[in-house]
């Protein structure tokens, strides 16, 4: 009976080299991946105020804000670390971290440019068309969004999102650092944070108050242009 030896070793050869290869691609995309970075805002800290004070807005957006960003970024290397090994075991443990500081990044990048000074009044145009038809008005669009933004339970946020499949506005809640879209499918358009450093220094545990305010410095041509690219 002939040998076999002599087949499989080029094969294992190849696959070795394949392998080789493999890790060396990830660990090269991995060196060029842009690390993520804390955006600036358009406007000072003290811009929203008497709306949301500077201290919270400063906390808020350089250590809060910073600390997903710093987190998500060394998260990604040791998932990367773990891709090129093919360590599955270790890529499944960092899941949590990736959806907790990536959801923290997306949402808070997301709500910075949803407020502006000039903020404020009500939406216009196709937005408000959207809003009346799917909600009956602004004013009940804004009661509904309130109330289900202020019953999350601890941590989360509060969302009017738009469904491709229905070309809908919806409002949902997201518990924690939950991307909308990637929890819920929604795209995001409108979002309120109400983890407890978006508003304790200044409304302490009055949620409500807070939630009401926020509507005085909503940048509402920043949802409109959220919507127009979401219906693309």
């Amino acid at each position: 009976m002939p040998s076999t030896t002599g087949s499989f070793f080029p094969l294992f050869c190849f696959l070795s080299r394949c392998a080789v290869s493999l890790s060396q691609s990830i660990c090269k995309i991995a060196a060029s991946r842009q690390k993520h970075t804390l955006p600036d805002l358009t406007y000072d800290y003290g811009a929203l105020e008497p709306h949301i004070n500077a201290e919270i807005m400063q906390l808020h957006h350089s250590k809060h804000h910073a600390t997903y960003v710093n987190n998500l970024n060394v998260t990604e290397e040791k998932y990367e670390e773990a891709l090129a090994k093919g360590d599955v075991t270790a890529q499944v443990a960092l899941q949590p971290a990736l959806k907790f500081n990536g959801g923290g990044h997306i949402n808070h990048t997301i709500f910075w440019t949803n407020l502006s000074p000039n903020g404020g009044g009500e939406p216009q145009g196709e937005l408000m068309e959207a809003i009346k038809r799917d909600f009956g008005s602004f004013q009940k669009m804004k009661e509904k969004m309130a109330a289900v933004t202020v019953a999350v339970q601890g941590s989360g946020w509060g969302w009017l999102g738009y469904e491709k499949e229905t070309g809908r506005l919806r409002i949902a809640a997201c518990a924690n650092q939950d991307p909308l879209q990637g929890t819920t499918g929604l795209i995001p358009l409108l979002g309120i944070d109400v983890w407890e450093h978006a508003y304790y220094l200044q409304y302490k545990n009055v949620r409500p108050d807070y939630v009401k305010a926020i509507w005085n410095v909503i940048n509402w041509e920043n949802v409109h242009e959220r919507l127009q690219i979401a219906k693309k």
